[in-house]
């Protein structure tokens, strides 16, 4: 039985949000998923709360996107460690993203298959 976790789901697509969020819910361990619409925001929900195990990020946002995103968190005594996946239609940012941190990719769209085959991936 895999371990009950928390995803936080950071993108500015509101379809696309509510698109992950069901199809985390299908996976059966994940009992909630914090949305957040930008990196900004999605750091300040990392600094209120410790009980996040992952975090899904799309790269492209305004105010913060997820390549500043990841580095702030990576640059983060705190949150350094957590598993984070970067969510993009733009397969270029997947070298950049890994560079700066990132424990995974998928290109969008998302199948709830390959969703579920990277998380098991990283959270191991």
């Amino acid at each position: 039985m895999l371990k009950e976790i928390r995803v936080l789901a950071v993108d500015d697509d509101m379809i696309n949000l509510k698109l992950l969020k069901s199809m985390l819910k299908k996976l059966g361990n994940v009992i909630e998923v914090v949305e957040a619409s930008n990196g900004s925001d999605a750091i300040g929900i990392l600094k209120s709360r410790n009980d996040i195990d992952l975090i899904l990020l799309d790269i492209i946002m305004p105010v913060m996107n997820g390549i500043e995103m990841l580095k702030v968190v990576r640059a983060d005594e705190n949150l350094k460690q957590l598993p984070i996946i970067v969510l993009t239609t733009d397969e270029t940012k997947k070298s950049e993203a890994l560079e700066f941190g990132a424990n995974g990719f998928l290109m969008k769209p998302i199948r709830a298959e390959e969703l579920k085959n990277k998380i098991n991936t990283v959270l191991v």
